[in-house]
């Protein structure tokens, strides 16, 4: 079994959801890049996928999201999603993110080709979710893991990394 099959079924996307969330975006030339440790270092596999979008494609791809899949819009995310999937799409509107579409490059992510954001991005944008305390405990967990293994997969990073974050890792 190939990776991109066994994350499809590791995540129960028994619809496609994930192609088909990413087909819309090509099809459309949509300017995106997924927050992704995944790409970087040895991979954990999770019912989320972080993606952000251009601020100027993110209103058009919205209406057309709502067109294909469920879609539910929070304070700093629009949320996509689809029955016969457990992989929930979170599209990042803070505007901290949208720099990193410029940086992206494509990646492999657990065998699908994807923009995926700088590893220095992807860094920055953990430690604004772990630095959140809004954000539920158990997702500020995964989030300091995956600053850990960032920082163990490429140590340069650590200097990035603020003290008070450094003190809570193992």
């Amino acid at each position: 079994m190939d990776a991109a099959t066994l994350w499809a079924r590791a995540v129960g996307d028994r619809s496609g959801f994930r192609d088909a969330f990413f087909a819309l975006l090509e099809e459309h030339s949509v300017r995106y890049c997924v927050v992704e440790s995944n790409a970087y270092v040895e991979p954990l596999i999770g019912l989320d996928l972080e993606v952000v979008i251009t601020p100027e494609d993110l209103e058009r791809i919205e209406t057309l999201l709502a067109g294909r899949f469920h879609v539910g819009r929070f304070e700093h995310s629009i949320n996509v999603s689809l029955p016969d999937s457990q992989l929930r799409i979170q599209i990042q509107t803070d505007p901290r993110y949208a720099a990193f579409v410029a940086r992206a490059q494509p990646r492999n992510v657990l065998g699908v080709t994807l923009q995926v954001a700088a590893v220095e991005d992807v860094l920055q944008g953990k430690l604004w979710a772990f630095l959140d305390d809004t954000r539920r405990r158990s997702k500020r967990q995964k989030d300091l893991a995956d600053i850990g293994r960032l920082i163990e997969g490429y140590p340069q990073l650590r200097e990035r990394v603020p003290d008070e974050v450094l003190d809570r890792l193992v």
